[in-house]
């Protein structure tokens, strides 16, 4: 089990869980951060969930030979098929995106009509859907996959005309089936939230599962009792299996503050 020194872990196939982090250190700002992008076998999106598992298995052990006290897996992707090995496996407490999300939304539904917008990988593996249903079993929920979002994101082409464009053409359909709620289901998205609220219009609730997630981290490590005591300066750590420059400059966008001394990791 963690000790309450120890960091926090977090992982993504890339840059998107970074939209993790910030809320975690916004949230938990005496907390340390050990960050890790597999960036050498990005998108995960597109893997299949045997392969998935096997990358987050690797990209687990990783943060656990940093000392972490908590794990969070900030890929949805990676949520939704590896979740349950990690928490079968590990022992420490282990969380995803999807069910914080889920019951953000559920909690934020009037109408309990609720749409989903995530990468193909994520819509395809149906989990936001069963997250749901295990809290509300009477909810209806509408996915869309919304694959240019992300490139969208990591070029911060995240104001005017052209993503305006693509996030209608998106949620078109899902608006005309009378949904309240909509959840980012792809942590590149909240740099779209903007956007994307602009597009739903004010009766649609736009929930971020990063947000969400970020809460669920520190309720988990007040109930443990692993909340780091005291205030001191936190220096967080940023690991990558490839390219740490080109991620320390385009992740700054993600985390919101500059991101230095990336550090490159062999499997």
């Amino acid at each position: 089990m963690g000790d309450s020194g120890n960091a926090i872990g977090i992982f993504d196939s890339g840059m998107g869980g970074l939209t993790v982090a910030r809320q975690v250190i916004e949230r938990l700002p005496g907390e340390r951060i050990v960050y890790l992008g597999d960036t050498a076998r990005l998108p995960y999106g597109t893997k299949s969930p045997e392969t998935v598992v096997r990358y987050a298995r690797a990209c687990a052990q990783v943060l656990l030979k940093r000392g972490i006290k908590l794990l969070v897996v900030a890929c949805n992707t990676a949520s939704a098929y590896a979740l349950e090995d990690l928490r079968a496996e590990l022992d420490i407490p282990v969380m995803g995106v999807v069910e914080p999300g889920a019951r953000r939304a559920v909690d934020a539904s009037q109408s309990g009509r609720i749409g989903v917008i995530g990468t193909r990988g994520t819509i395809r593996s149906d989990e936001y859907r069963k997250a749901i249903h295990a809290i509300k079993t009477d909810a209806e929920i509408f996915s869309t996959a919304c694959p240019l979002l992300v490139p969208l994101a990591e070029e911060n082409w995240t104001t005017g005309q052209v993503p305006a464009d693509v996030t209608r053409a998106y949620l078109v359909d899902l608006l005309d089936k009378d949904i309240d709620t909509l959840i980012l289901g792809c942590t590149h998205y909240p740099l779209l939230a903007d956007v994307i609220a602009q597009t739903a219009g004010p009766a649609v609730t736009v929930v971020d599962s990063a947000e969400a997630t970020a809460v669920v981290v520190e309720d988990t490590l007040s109930s443990m009792d692993l909340l780091t005591a005291g205030e001191s300066i936190v220096n967080h750590q940023f690991l990558v299996s490839d390219a740490p420059e080109d991620f320390a400059r385009t992740g700054k966008s993600f985390l919101g503050a500059p991101i230095e001394n990336v550090q490159w990791v062999d499997f």
